[in-house]
C-alpha cells in the first residue's frame, strides 16, 4: 500500500501539468482560427474598382485646391461633433469648422500669390492659420503635389494639382495677439548697408580664407570716414608734398587721352607700367580666368573676347606660376574692359548682357570712362578705353601684337584701330604678310596735324 500511495503521489503532478498544456494548445488554436475568419471576412469585403485616370490641368480663371494639415493631431470636425454630442461620421460635421482663403491683392499679377488659409472651429478662440510665404512653404519644393478624387458612379478618378504645389501647416494663432505684424517685419526687405553687414557676419563665421580677405578690402573700400580718420586724412594731406611733375604727366595723360605713361623709359615695360593700369588692390579680383584653367576647365567662347581665347595657350605654356598668374589677370581685365564697353553701347549690349565685372573694377570703369549725364559712352571716353586695351594686349603679345582679333572684339575696322595705336606711341609694320604694332622707347607721340587752308 505504501509503494502504491507514493506511485499515486508522484503521477499526481505529471497528469495536472498535461492537462495544463492541452488547453493552452486549444485556446491557441481557437485564437488563430478566430484571426483566419476575420482576415478572410476583411478580404472578402475589399472592393475592386477599375477606374479611368483623368488629370486636369491647371486653370488660369480658377484656383486650384488647397490642402492643410494639423501637425499636432487636431480636428476640429471631431472635436465639436463630441462637444455637441452627435455622430463624428455624420453629415453635420462639415458646419463644425469655419474655413478661409486670404489672398495678397497687391499681387494680382501672380495667379497664386501669398495666400492664407485659416481654420476656425465653431465656439473656439483659437484660429489654425497656415500660409504659403512662411514656415514650411519657403523651404525647397523637390516635389508636386496633387489631390485625386474617386468617383465610384461613373468610376473616374480625377487628378487635380494643388496650387502652388503647397501645403499648409495649420499652426494655433490664439485672438487677439499681433502676429501679423511679427510676420510682416519679419519679411521687410533689408537695406543696402545691413546686407553688406549680414554678409560680411556671414564671411566672418563662415566664410573661406579667401572670402575673408576680399570681404576686409570691400570693408576698407566701402568705409564711411567718420571724424577720428577724417582728421588723420587732413594731418596726413598737410604733410604730402606736392610733385609738379606728376601733375604735369596727369594733365598731358588727359590731353593725349592714352593711359599712364613714362615717356623717359627705356624699355616697352616701363614705357606704360602695368602697376599703373591695374592697381595693387585689384588682383585678386582678377583671378576667374586663372582659377579655371588650374582646374582644368575650359574658357567658354561666348563668355570671353577672340583675342583672349587664341591666346589662351601661352598661359599652359608658361613653366613660370608668376608670369601665368600675371597673364592670365591681364586676359581677365582686357575682358571686363571690352564688356563694358559692350553693356555701355547700343551694338553690343545683348552680348555683355550676363556678363558680371567685379564692383571694384565696375566703379573704376564708372569714374574713367562713364558720362554722368548719360548711360552711353562719349566719343573720348571710348577712345581713352580703347587705348587701356590696346596697352594690355600689347603687354599681352610681348609688345608685338596684330590688331586683327582685337579689332574684332571691338566692333571696329583695323584701319580705325591703326590710328589708335599711333596715337600710343606705337610703330605698324607687315611681317610675312602679316601687320604687327610694336613699341618703341623712348615713347614718341604723332604730332598735331594741321589742315591746309584753301
Amino acid at each position: 500500500m505504501k509503494e502504491h500511495k507514493e506511485f499515486d503521489s508522484d503521477a499526481e503532478p505529471v497528469t495536472t501539468t498535461t492537462k495544463k498544456k492541452s488547453k493552452k494548445r486549444n485556446r491557441d488554436k481557437e485564437e488563430r482560427e478566430k484571426i483566419k475568419t476575420e482576415l478572410h471576412e476583411e478580404t472578402e469585403t475589399i472592393e475592386r474598382i477599375k477606374a479611368t485616370i483623368q488629370f486636369v490641368p491647371d486653370q488660369p480663371n480658377k484656383t486650384p485646391p488647397l490642402v492643410g494639415y494639423f501637425p499636432s493631431g487636431f480636428d476640429p470636425n471631431k472635436t465639436q461633433n463630441r462637444e455637441n454630442g452627435e455622430n463624428p461620421n455624420g453629415e453635420s460635421s462639415a458646419a463644425a469648422a469655419r474655413v478661409r482663403v486670404y489672398r495678397n491683392m497687391n499681387e494680382r499679377r501672380n495667379k497664386t500669390g501669398k495666400l492664407e488659409l485659416v481654420v476656425s472651429p465653431a465656439g473656439s478662440g483659437v484660429d489654425f492659420v497656415g500660409t504659403s510665404y512662411s514656415g514650411e512653404a519657403i523651404a525647397p519644393q523637390l516635389c508636386q503635389y496633387a489631390v485625386g478624387v474617386l468617383d465610384k458612379k461613373s468610376q473616374t478618378l480625377k487628378i487635380v494639382p494643388i496650387a502652388s504645389n503647397k501645403i499648409f501647416r495649420l499652426e494655433p494663432r490664439v485672438g487677439g495677439l499681433d502676429v501679423a505684424d511679427k510676420e510682416a517685419s519679419a519679411n521687410v526687405e533689408l537695406t543696402s548697408e545691413q546686407a553688406v553687414n549680414v554678409r560680411a557676419m556671414l564671411d566672418t563665421r563662415y566664410g573661406t580664407k579667401k572670402s575673408l580677405r576680399q570681404s576686409k578690402k570691400r570693408n576698407a573700400l566701402k568705409k564711411e570716414n567718420d571724424p577720428e580718420s577724417q582728421k588723420d586724412l587732413e594731418e596726413k594731406i598737410q604733410s604730402v608734398k606736392i610733385n609738379k611733375e606728376a601733375l604735369e604727366s596727369t594733365s598731358a595723360e588727359a590731353i593725349l587721352n592714352v593711359p599712364p605713361y613714362d615717356s623717359s623709359a627705356t624699355t616697352p615695360e616701363l614705357a606704360y607700367p602695368l602697376d599703373k593700369i591695374v592697381l595693387k588692390g585689384e588682383w585678386d579680383f582678377l583671378q576667374d580666368i586663372y582659377q579655371q584653367l588650374d582646374v582644368g576647365a575650359e574658357l567658354a567662347p561666348n563668355a570671353y573676347p577672340s583675342f583672349v581665347c587664341n591666346r589662351i595657350h601661352k598661359v599652359y605654356d608658361s613653366k613660370d606660376e608668376v608670369e601665368r598668374k600675371t597673364l592670365s589677370c591681364i586676359f581677365s581685365y582686357i575682358t571686363h574692359l571690352v564688356k563694358f564697353k559692350d553693356q555701355n553701347s547700343m551694338d553690343g549690349a545683348a552680348s555683355a548682357k550676363n556678363h558680371r565685372i567685379p564692383s571694384i573694377l565696375r566703379q573704376k570703369f564708372s569714374t574713367k570712362f562713364s558720362n554722368p549725364e548719360s548711360r552711353r559712352l562719349s566719343d573720348d571716353k571710348i577712345h581713352l578705353l580703347i587705348s587701356y586695351v590696346l596697352v594690355l594686349t600689347l603687354h599681352a603679345d610681348g609688345f608685338r601684337t596684330s590688331p586683327t582679333d582685337i579689332a574684332k572684339d571691338l566692333r571696329m575696322s583695323e584701319v580705325k584701330l591703326r590710328d589708335h595705336f599711333e596715337k600710343l606711341g606705337c610703330k605698324l609694320k607687315r611681317e610675312k604678310n602679316m601687320l604687327l604694332a610694336t613699341l618703341p622707347v623712348p615713347l614718341q607721340f604723332p604730332k598735331p596735324r594741321q589742315r591746309r587752308r584753301h
